[in-house]
């Protein structure tokens, strides 16, 4: 007999893919426009270029889990090393063909050893770290904002989040989502997020009580 929860898992699964699949179509169109010099602006990952976090992407949409593992031997368990290992890779020689590559990968289904869920919080959260430096607003949609909000509010796997937003009340003033009790941070479902993954810039959209103390916690993603 199938159990229940196992098929919703598995059902939960693939219903992301869509949405990770259009948020990576929906960041390729974005920088389809950019010149040389809006390539090597910083993005919100210290020490990367918005060029090399669009890299550092297509290079988490083309590793699955036998040559991430392979890649994590390789670099002695230095996840660090591999990251940065796996970002050159992806890289190209021009922007146009860090493009192109990126663009190769939208429909991809394969990843690390991680849920879907994850590619989609790392495709939302990074595709923020690109376009915020360069001045270009997303509007998401609210679903898919809202399942990475739940997913972060509850993991610290790939990024510290849960952990950052301990003892504190968040309410989005857009959507659905809230949690945890606590001094109150509000503001927009976005903002919230990227705050709860530690970049620093979004506080600023954010109102409330518990805002500088999220602040407090936020750092270099």
């Amino acid at each position: 007999m199938t159990d229940p929860a196992l098929t919703a898992d598995r059902h939960r699964e693939t219903g992301v893919w869509p949405l990770i699949r259009a948020e990576r179509a929906a960041l390729a169109a974005d920088l389809a426009g950019l010149t040389d010099e809006q390539w090597t602006t910083p993005s919100l990952c210290d020490g990367l270029t918005v060029r090399e976090v669009l890299a550092h992407l297509t290079a988490g949409a083309s590793l699955d889990t036998v040559r991430w593992l392979a890649g994590v031997i390789r670099c002695r368990f230095d996840f660090d090393k591999q990251v940065a290992v796996r970002l050159a890779e992806q890289l190209g020689a021009t922007p146009g063909e860090t493009l192109g590559r990126f663009r190769r990968v939208v429909p991809s289904t394969t990843k690390p050893p991680l849920p879907a869920i994850a590619m989609l919080g790392e495709t939302v959260v990074h595709g923020e770290d690109i376009r915020r430096p360069l001045g270009i607003r997303r509007d998401h949609p609210i679903d898919v904002v809202t399942e990475t909000a739940e997913y972060y509010q509850g993991t610290d796997l790939v990024v510290v989040a849960k952990g950052r937003i301990g003892g504190l009340r968040l309410v989005a003033d857009d959507g659905p989502f809230a949690t945890g009790s606590g001094p109150l941070v509000s503001g927009p479902t976005l903002a919230l997020i990227m705050a709860m993954t530690g970049r620093t810039a979004y506080c600023d959209d954010l109102e409330g009580d518990g805002v500088e103390l999220l602040r407090s916690r936020c750092g270099t993603a």
